[in-house]
């Protein structure tokens, strides 16, 4: 297979995207955060109007809604629209920063204006890296509530003789950890909380012969929410004031896989601002993320 090359004029046309805005508005409802609660397996009190929505539930609105003529070959909404047409097929989630200004809750009525930041070109190992940086600004009745940054990076098919990037050991030095079993049914619960049609997260026979990956993708997302999770049940009745993470390696389906946290003293002696995560069965880091508490 032939890499794709990425000619000048295309990246001028994809920044044309710069600056492009689109905004949603939903609703907190119940039913999602019931669903979330027992897809990470937690025993929470039955939601209600006003019940606090956990840190990157959010996540559960908002969703994509492309009919069904409008899918690409991938499982996603074809290229175009909001986001800029990136001629390369592989598209990840590669990373978010985001900043809780004030809580959301059930029952809310909410507002979420989305900003193409930035369209930038990279020359990777393996051929041609486009990054696309959006900007969400969520608002409930009372004003402005969550900001978030969004990192979308695309990337070319893979070659038979590409080398894989050299791993980095996770630490080993975790104040709380937990193991996570990534089953087909816990992949498919979250990909239909999210209405993710992405293929590589439930069509094995897609994700090994087309994208080249050995097993079934573990959503970037979900492994975050997994590491608040952590963090939630490590430090009861924890809120945060911010949250950054960054995918490092791929999770796969076909083993088990860790996340874990620490209080990061080095940084904040007290101790709010916390250390976390992910690994993979060898002990290679898969997610690094950092959250400080309100």
């Amino acid at each position: 297979m032939e890499v794709m090359r990425i000619e000048p004029q295309t990246i001028t046309h994809l920044q044309e995207w710069l600056g492009k805005t689109e905004s949603l508005s939903d609703t907190v409802t119940a039913a999602p955060v019931r669903a979330l609660s027992a897809t990470l397996d937690r025993v929470d009190p039955e939601p209600s109007k006003g019940t606090f929505l956990p840190e990157l539930w959010h996540w559960l609105y908002f969703l994509p809604h492309a009919r069904e003529s409008d899918i690409g070959p991938d499982g996603h909404p074809k290229r175009g629209g909001f986001l800029p047409p990136v001629p390369l097929p592989r598209r990840m989630w590669a990373g978010s920063r985001i900043k809780w200004l004030a809580p959301l809750s059930v029952g809310d009525e909410i507002e979420r204006v989305s900003t193409i930041q930035s369209v930038t070109h990279k020359a990777g190992r393996t051929g041609d890296l486009i990054f696309v940086l959006v900007k969400h600004d969520i608002s409930n009745q009372n004003g402005l509530a969550i900001t978030e940054e969004h990192d979308i990076v695309y990337r070319d098919a893979p070659e038979p003789d590409d080398k894989p990037v050299a791993p980095t050991p996770a630490p080993s030095d975790a104040a709380w950890t937990k193991t996570i079993t990534p089953d087909d049914v816990l992949l498919f619960r979250y990909s239909a909380l999210t209405f993710n049609g992405h293929r590589i997260h439930y069509d094995r026979k897609y994700v090994t012969e087309v994208e080249g990956y050995p097993g079934l993708i573990v959503h970037g997302p979900l492994i975050a929410t997994l590491l608040v999770d952590l963090v939630r049940q490590s430090i009861p009745d924890s809120k945060l004031k911010s949250f950054e993470f960054r995918a490092i390696r791929p999770t796969f389906d076909i083993n088990i896989f860790k996340v874990s946290a620490k209080p990061d003293l080095e940084k904040d002696l007290s101790g709010k601002t916390i250390s976390i995560w992910a690994q993979d069965h060898e002990g290679w880091l898969t997610m690094q993320a950092s959250a400080v508490l309100a």
